[in-house]
């Protein structure tokens, strides 16, 4: 057993241990920046319990503002869940398989689905604050890979076949889910970037002409970890200001974090709908 499988098993075990796990979660979830609002609403439910990103062994920890850094363990409707209420970044001074490494765990700890959920920058013309955009494919613009170095064939093949990273039917039921809450949802191209800088209003020019519909700093490595390991991804994008040079308005954190907040409840309620079908 390579060391990092014995690290990821080690993490996982303490998970189950410490989180009293008895049936395997179907589903994970990893919330964005200023998508806390959803997990406190979740935590008033008696079965729900919490672990801190700290105590796990091995699990990387987050430093950013609006990603507490703790996993939820609950139930919606009949599936068994497991939230990641926060991520870490590659700009936080994480490797790209460090920033995968949650998403290894929570495959093995059993989910066959995972929806990931950010928050980034319109680019296409027609896209506003407060909207949404599905993500239906990625430009990987980080320049890595959370498969870089010796294959870990515990947990997938060598050569991962990316033609649908994002799942078509998460993706029509996210679309039915989030419209019926009364968000107005895209279909779009996300694209990665190492961060922690917004872009300049060059980098969105070529970004458009490359195909991008919105911009981030997370999603790819997660998205190409869960699918080395055959897990189907749903990707949703909270669209919180207009990218660089398309907007007269500056671009800060507290702007991402207060529009999100903005949708939260209604994404909320999606989430809700989506979560119980799977």
């Amino acid at each position: 057993m390579s060391s990092i499988i014995s690290m990821l098993s080690i993490s996982k075990n303490y998970i189950i241990n410490s989180l009293d796990i008895k049936t395997k979660p179907r589903v994970g979830l990893v919330l964005g920046s200023g998508l806390a609002p959803f997990a406190e609403e979740l935590k008033k439910n008696a079965h729900t319990k919490t672990l801190s990103f700290n105590a796990i062994p091995h699990f990387p920890t987050s430093t950013v503002e609006g990603h507490k850094g703790e996993l939820i363990s609950t139930t919606i409707g009949s599936t068994p869940i497991i939230i990641m209420n926060g991520r870490v970044h590659a700009y936080e001074g994480y490797d790209a398989q460090s920033v995968a490494m949650p998403i290894r765990i929570l495959g093995l700890l059993g989910i066959n689905n995972l929806v990931l959920t950010n928050a980034s920058g319109a680019i296409a013309d027609n896209y506003e604050p407060g909207q949404l955009m599905l993500i239906k494919d990625h430009l990987n613009l980080t320049g890595s890979s959370p498969l870089l170095g010796p294959n870990l064939s515990e947990l997938g093949p060598r050569f991962v076949d990316m033609s649908y990273a994002y799942d078509p039917e998460l993706r029509a039921m996210a679309k039915h889910a989030t419209q019926e809450a009364g968000l107005i949802t895209h279909e779009g191209v996300y694209a990665g970037l190492l961060g922690p800088c917004y872009e300049t209003p060059a980098e969105i020019r070529m970004f458009k002409t490359l195909g991008a519909d919105a911009v981030g700093m997370s999603t790819v490595f997660e998205t190409i970890a869960a699918r080395h390991m055959n897990i189907k991804v749903l990707g949703i994008s909270c669209l919180t200001n207009k990218a660089a040079g398309l907007s007269n308005e500056k671009i800060t954190h507290e702007e991402v974090m207060e529009n999100n907040a903005k949708v939260a409840i209604k994404l909320g309620k999606a989430l809700h709908s989506i979560i119980a079908k799977l």
